[in-house]
């Protein structure tokens, strides 16, 4: 059975760093395309960034670019959301999900299996 655990997340101030965490129980993870989604109270969730099976074709979106980078360690069986300069619009529960296509997708509803998610709070 797949399953996804998220770790990193935390209380930092405005311009800090965090690198968020999305391991899988095993290597099925390195055949499947990965994304990171967050969502803030009241708000609908949203896709933050994406990246294939590769590792080489990525996605981000507009309000992360440049400041958000999403990697895989294929040995470690883990997707990283590395995350720099960070604002307080970033806080937010951050969530990993996997789609058995090599789908790079910015929906939710193309992805198969999810993490529960960790909370990122940046304070101004």
């Amino acid at each position: 059975q797949e399953q996804l655990v998220e770790s990193g997340g935390g209380l930092v101030k405005t311009g800090d760093s965090l690198r968020l965490s999305c391991a899988a129980s095993g290597e099925y993870i390195n055949r499947h395309a990965v994304g990171w989604f967050r969502q803030a109270p009241g708000k609908e969730r949203e896709s933050v960034a994406a990246t294939d099976r590769s590792g080489i074709s990525t996605y981000y979106a507009n309000s992360v670019q440049g400041r958000f980078t999403i990697s895989r360690d294929y040995a470690k069986n883990t997707v990283y959301l590395q995350m720099n300069d960070l604002k307080p619009e970033d806080t937010a529960t951050y969530s990993c999900a996997a789609a058995y296509g090599n789908v790079l997708s910015a929906q939710s509803s193309d992805y198969n299996y999810w993490g529960q998610g960790t909370q990122v709070t940046v304070s101004s």
